[in-house]
This record gives structure tokens, sequence and C-alpha cells, in this order.
């Protein structure tokens, strides 16, 4: 089976990890920190919080920017579901923004006719969780001038997309956003097994985060209630959780991202090769929006159904009989049982809805060869009836 995605383990790697269980330190030790500065470095940041899944990260920079009960957070219907319930999860309710059919990301000028008609009526979001699908980033700066007018704070999920820039500068920098958040999971860009980071350049948000991984707890005395009763001594000061990363899995991150440039690149050389095998197949390629430099986690087709005779699920099944290990990134959100109890319905969001009758993930990560990407295309086109 071609997989759609991988991770690419080298012995470095495993020499990191291995380092790293002979030593003193399994968890708490140095290499979060390092792999913190590592990261913050890349992308431009000022403070980078490690912990142990992006889904963690989506949550405490929620709790950072005060959302809860009585608040609302706004998405894109086409990401995985995590981007939502992060909302939930602080007692917070959950609305979507259509998608743009050319990027798949938020429609910015959906945005601004959804924000329009939520200060009418005196509901508008307090965060906005800008997803960047498939490693393209969303129209951040456009994001950022409706927040300042409109109130909001902004979230990107970025859970593909390190590596990829906006405008010139790295996913991550926060020009644009209050936090970003990466994700480290093994299909993603680089990985550390599991694990997560949110980003930001705001010294108060960056120490909620901090805290918030780490139950609550600090030893820092300048933010205790009162003098420390010792050197043994911390307090609880937050509700917090127990999201840390380990120190094996950030020196996997270390390791990883000395290759992470390199990984991206292939990504571009695989992805512009998929442009040329699919030129004259009834399907509409990624778009890019010249603004960008995506990470390309995912390399996403969509069939032009109307002109075949076999349909989405028949082609995605012949795909996997033939051993390419194809998926469909993602069922849209508001369809779900969970979110139709919550009183979406089928409908509600046409472009989101549309993509999904028409997408399919086709493989890609970075040691993907060439001859297993002319086996892609070979099986998509008789699958299509090429």
């Amino acid at each position: 089976m071609i997989p759609y995605g991988r991770q690419d383990i080298t012995r470095a790697d495993i020499d990191a990890v291995i380092k790293v269980l002979t030593s003193d330190f399994l968890t708490q030790g140095p290499m979060v920190p390092h792999f913190e500065k590592s990261v913050a470095s890349y992308v431009g940041v000022r403070y980078a919080i490690a912990v142990n899944s992006a889904t963690s990260a989506l949550h405490i920079s929620c709790l950072a920017l005060g959302l809860g009960s009585g608040d609302t957070l706004w998405t894109s219907p086409i990401t995985f579901v995590a981007s939502a319930n992060c909302a939930l999860y602080c007692g917070a309710k959950v609305d979507f923004i259509d998608i743009d059919p050319r990027t798949y990301n938020i429609c910015p000028i959906l945005l601004e006719k959804k924000l329009i008609e939520a200060e009418e009526k005196e509901c508008l979001p307090k965060v906005i969780v800008a997803v960047h699908l498939c490693g393209q980033s969303c129209e951040m700066e456009k994001f950022w001038l409706l927040g300042q007018r409109f109130g909001f704070k902004i979230i990107e999920d970025a859970s593909h997309a390190i590596g990829g820039k906006y405008k010139n500068y790295f996913i991550g920098n926060c020009r644009f956003s209050d936090i970003t958040v990466f994700s480290f999971h093994p299909v993603k860009i680089i990985t550390t097994a599991e694990g997560g980071m949110a980003v930001t350049n705001e010294n108060a948000v960056a120490e909620k985060l901090a805290l918030l991984r780490s139950h609550g707890i600090t030893r820092d005395v300048s933010m205790m209630s009162h003098e420390s009763d010792g050197p043994w001594y911390y307090q609880q000061i937050e509700l917090g959780f127990n999201y840390r990363m380990t120190e094996l899995q950030a020196a996997l991150g270390v390791s990883q991202l000395k290759r992470l440039d390199s990984f991206v690149v292939r990504r571009h050389e695989l992805a512009a090769r998929y442009n040329e095998l699919l030129k004259d197949f009834p399907i509409k390629t990624p778009w890019q929006n010249p603004d960008n430099y995506s990470g390309y986690h995912l390399y996403v087709i969509r069939l032009e159904v109307e002109k075949l005779s076999v349909s989405h699920r028949q082609i995605f099944e012949l795909l996997r009989e033939d051993e390419i290990g194809v998926n469909l990134h993602y069922i849209p959100v508001h369809t779900q049982p969970y979110y139709q109890n919550l009183g979406f319905r089928v409908g509600d969001f046409p472009e989101a809805e549309r993509y999904y009758c028409e997408a399919i993930s086709l493989p890609l990560y970075h040691g993907m060869t060439d001859a297993q990407q002319d086996t892609v295309r070979f099986a998509l086109g008789r699958a299509i009836g090429l």
C-alpha cells in the first residue's frame, strides 16, 4: 500500500531519542525548551510552548485568549473536528464560515459578510480559528484587519503548515494572529510521534499557555500569592492540564526540524510533478495563492464528477483496491452527528459540502518516489476510466 502520508525517520532521529533514553531526564528536562527555542527561532516568533498534541494546543490557546461560557468561536467546516471541539471544551459555542472554492480555506468575503450580520445582531465571535488546509495559509492579513475592526482574536491552526510561508514570512510568526498552533503527528511534515505546539509574540499569553499545560502550577515566586515556603514549593494558580511534551518527543522534534526545509522542498517537487501527470485528467489540481508558499502537507484533487461515469465513492474504493492509500480531508464538521445535535444541518455550508463530494487526498510524503507517483497516476487513470 502506498500511504497518503508517512513519517521519515533516520538513524540520526533514532540516535537523538536513544540519547535521551540514556540520560537523566525522560520528562521535564532540557530537550523540550531546546525544541521550543528551535521552532521559535525557525518561524520568527518570541515564545513557543510544546504540548502533547495539537488538540491540546488548541484547547489551551482558547483558554489563554479568555474563551469561555457565553462566547463563540468560528472556524472552517473543512477541518479535523479538533479545530471546533476546542471551543466546546471551554464551554463556548461554535459556528462556521464556508470555504473559498479555490483554496478550501475560510472565504474572507463570506467571513466579512457574516461578521457584519453578527455585529447587527450583537453576537460577534470572540475567537476565529483560521485553518491552513493542506499547508496553504489563509489570507491572514485580511483576517487580521477584520479582527481589528470587529474585535475578535485569531488562532492559526497551522497543523498542516509548518515550513510554509505567507507573504514571504514563515507561517507561525504571528504577524497577523495572536497564537499559531502546529501539529507533529506522524503523518505531518515533521513529527515528534505525537505532539503539538502553540507559538505567540505575547508574553502574557505565553505565560498562560505554559501554566495551563502543566496543571496550572508555577514555581515562579513573582506569580505566587505569598512568599515561597522553601525550595520545594509550588502553587497551583490556574486549573490546568497534564498536556506536557516528553523529552523523547522533543528530541525527535529537534532532529526532524533540521530536515524541515528539505521535506517541504520535496513536497513541492512532488506536487509540481502531480500537476503535470494529472493535467489532462477530469480533475481540479490544488490552486495556490501567489501570497503563499505551502507546506504541502496534503495534495487534494477535486473530481469533475459531471464528466465521469463512475462516482466519487467508486473511484476512492477502486484506488484503495489498487493499494493506493488515498484519504479524504475532511468530512464537514457541521455534518457530524454531534454537531447536528447542536442544530447544524446539511445545506448550511454548501461549498464545504460540494468539496466533500469531490475531494480525494492523494499520497504525498517526503520519502515518496517518482515511481510510486507514477503508480498513483496509473491507478487513478484506471479508476476514472481513462
